[in-house]
This record gives structure tokens, sequence and C-alpha cells, in this order.
């Protein structure tokens, strides 16, 4: 089954908590947060205080997506706020095994995540201890950027890892996500999409997740039955 994870990037900063709420209304099974730290990508955003100050709105998962340097320093603070799931890039640390181990510590899912410009060898030894990885579908750092078509192959070549090795592990996309582009990456075998200028961007939030989620393929490389978040 497909889950819709509005990112609340395009979100009115000055009514978050309502517009984290208006999506969870809408249908969307996952928020997902981008904490910047205009390190790792030119940008700043969310801390742990304003995750923890929306958490009670909602009892949606709440998917806390760190594009930042030291990713292990942030993990404890991130699960005391209310993550549900932590997902940390690759290219931000040398010890992604032990950065996994740290949340599963911490009492949340794992997610690793790939700049397009990353090979999916350097996740190959990391996909089974992982409870999630992202693909990115643009570079990280700002909303509204266009979709990297190519990243497809990889979106397929990653589903076809977790087919094989029957791994409980889904595949997010993010980046450039709406009613057209969420067919391809369905198709390649993506289950959790993030969509962020799609639904905070229509005149209808319950109708642009309903859209997107309409996208998906009944013969794709979905969830496994029975695997819950």
């Amino acid at each position: 089954m497909i889950k819709i994870a509005p990112s609340i990037l395009s979100a009115d900063f000055g009514h978050l908590a309502d517009e984290v709420k208006k999506v969870a209304d809408a249908g969307a099974e996952y928020i997902h947060i981008d904490v910047m730290d205009g390190n790792f990508v030119p940008n700043l955003t969310f801390g742990a205080p304003v995750i923890q100050k929306i958490r009670p709105v909602t009892g949606a998962v709440f998917d806390v997506h760190l594009m930042v340097e030291h990713p292990e320093t942030y993990i404890e603070d991130m699960a005391n706020a209310g993550a549900d799931i932590i997902t940390f890039h690759v290219e931000a640390t040398p010890h992604a095994h032990r950065v996994i181990q740290q949340i599963h510590a911490a009492g949340c899912k794992a997610g690793i995540a790939l700049n397009p410009g990353t090979s999916l060898a350097m996740v190959e030894e990391l996909v089974e201890y992982a409870d999630m990885v992202l693909i990115m579908t643009v570079n990280p750092g700002f909303g509204g950027q266009e979709f990297i078509g190519s990243m497809l192959d990889k979106i397929h070549m990653l589903s076809h890892i977790v087919a094989d090795q029957d791994f409980d592990c889904d595949i997010e996309v993010d980046g450039g996500i709406n009613e057209e582009t969420a067919h391809a990456v369905t198709a390649a075998g993506a289950n959790v999409l993030v969509a962020g200028s799609a639904v905070y961007g229509a005149a209808d939030a319950a109708k642009a997740i309903a859209a997107i989620r309409a996208a998906e393929e009944p013969h794709g490389c979905g969830d496994e039955e029975g695997h819950e978040h």
C-alpha cells in the first residue's frame, strides 16, 4: 500500500500546527519533516523544539529526514521530540551502520537516504538493517524542484534488492512528486511518497493526496503484506 508523506517544508510556517493537522486529516499517513542544518544543505529549517510542539496535533507517523552533518548528534533529541522514523544521509557520516543502531536504540525506525549523485552501492550493505531507504529525486535543500527522471533506475534496482533478499524495508522517494511522477516511482517500486507543493499548493489537500495515491501500480513492488509502520 502506498503511503503519502506531505513535506511541511511547503507548509505555511506561520500556522504550522494547523498545516500539519490539515494534511493528516486529509488522509496522509506520514508527516515528512526536513531538518536542515545549513551545512549539509544550504538552508535552515526545524529543530527538535518545533517537532515537539507539533507532535500533539496528530497521531500520524512523524517521518524526520535529517539533512545534516553529524546525524548521530541529533538522534536522541529527535526521538524525544516525537519522531517515529529518523532518516539520515549516508553521505553525512562514515559510520552509517552505527547510526542505524543508535536510531533503533532510541526506539525509532531507521531510514537511510541517498542524494541523486550517490550510488546505490553505498547502501547495499545497509538495506538489511534499515526500515526504509529514501531515494532523493531532487538535490536536497529546497522545495519545489523538478523531478530527476534518471533516479527511476535507482528506485527499480533498490526494489529488486529488497524483493530478492526479502528485506522488510520501505522505499521512499522525495523530490518533485506529483500526480504524474507518482505513477512512475510506484511502478519502479517506491511505496512511500513525499509530496510538498503538490499537496500544500493544492486548493484541496484531500483531493491532492487521493490523486497521488491513485498512482499506485497494482503489480508494483510495494509494501509486503502485513508490514506496517
